[in-house]
């Protein structure tokens, strides 16, 4: 099944009087990034918490934000006096202890853990280590299952549309494929026609040059092996939209290997119609490519 990288999910778990609220958003990204945001007295959890995004997600950028709600009913936060003390106490030691210079400003102050506390908070639970992180990974994986249906649907998407798009150029090759042999017809014809005009008397037609001319034409104009790998990389990427492994960079890979294939057919034919064709297949290649940046 083809996934998107782009989703977003979210779940809740009650938790002493309130609840944890959990949220997982994905973007495009060439590797597996994953940037965890959780509350300072959980992250002993961090690994675990990243190895669950791991089962889920395998390629994109991966924000998970897991939030601590306090109930309505709770107080606000108070300033803790006795911390803000000790903490510039510790500074006027360091500043004559070891000669440091520089001030704690009232932005760094907050910021230091402590020092704002909440107010009436109700107390919770106690839980043991294992049962905190039961119910931490439980809701991510909530969460991540959400992520992964939206996802989902979203790769469904894009993969019809590329495959849509395939089929498209696949007639496009197939049109090219019927044109190719009259290529050297049509060159015979027109350098006869050319030779009969200059023709005056004055040189005589060597039909052996004339047949050499035309060979050196024909192999140098012929495009079968281009359209056979570009059928081969049809049918790859069929196999890669229907497979559960991520696609992303293989399509990557696949597209430029299509697009090289379709500008080496543009510089051999100097024909017309097939011309036309190598501009249709190179624009759609580049909205496969555009639509391909967003699989996993």
């Amino acid at each position: 099944m083809s996934f998107s990288m782009t989703g977003y999910g979210q779940s809740s778990r009650p938790y002493g009087g309130g609840e944890i609220r959990f949220e997982v958003k994905t973007v495009n990204h060439r590797y597996t990034e994953i940037s965890l945001r959780v509350p300072r007295e959980w992250t002993y959890f961090e690994d675990s918490l990243r190895k669950k995004v791991q089962e889920y997600v395998r390629r994109g950028r991966v924000d998970v934000a897991i939030i601590r709600e306090l109930p309505e009913e709770s107080g606000g936060p108070v300033l803790n006096r006795r911390t803000v003390r000790a903490y510039l106490d510790a500074a006027e030691i360091l500043a004559k202890e070891f000669d440091i210079s520089g001030e704690l400003d009232l932005h760094g102050i907050l910021s230091l853990p402590g020092v704002m506390d909440h107010q009436g908070e109700p107390p919770v639970e106690p839980m043991s280590s294992e049962e905190l992180e039961k119910l931490l990974t439980g809701g991510l994986e909530e969460s991540l299952r959400a992520l992964s249906e939206m996802r989902a649907r979203e790769g469904i998407y894009l993969a019809g549309d590329i495959t849509g798009k395939v089929e498209a150029l696949e007639k496009l090759q197939q049109e090219m494929k019927g044109l190719a042999p009259a290529l050297v017809t049509e060159y015979l014809d027109k350098l006869r026609q050319r030779l009969e005009h200059l023709r005056d008397g004055s040189f005589p037609f060597d039909d052996y040059k004339f047949g050499m001319e035309v060979a050196i034409f024909a192999e140098r104009s012929n495009i079968d092996e281009e359209l056979t790998r570009l059928q081969s990389h049809f049918e790859q990427c069929r196999a890669l939209l229907l497979s559960d492994e991520p696609m992303g960079r293989k399509l990557d890979f696949l597209i430029q290997e299509m697009n090289r294939e379709t500008n080496t057919i543009g510089s051999k034919c100097s024909h017309l119609a097939i011309g036309t064709r190598v501009l249709e297949m190179k624009a759609l290649l580049e909205k496969i490519r555009e639509q391909a940046a967003n699989l996993e």
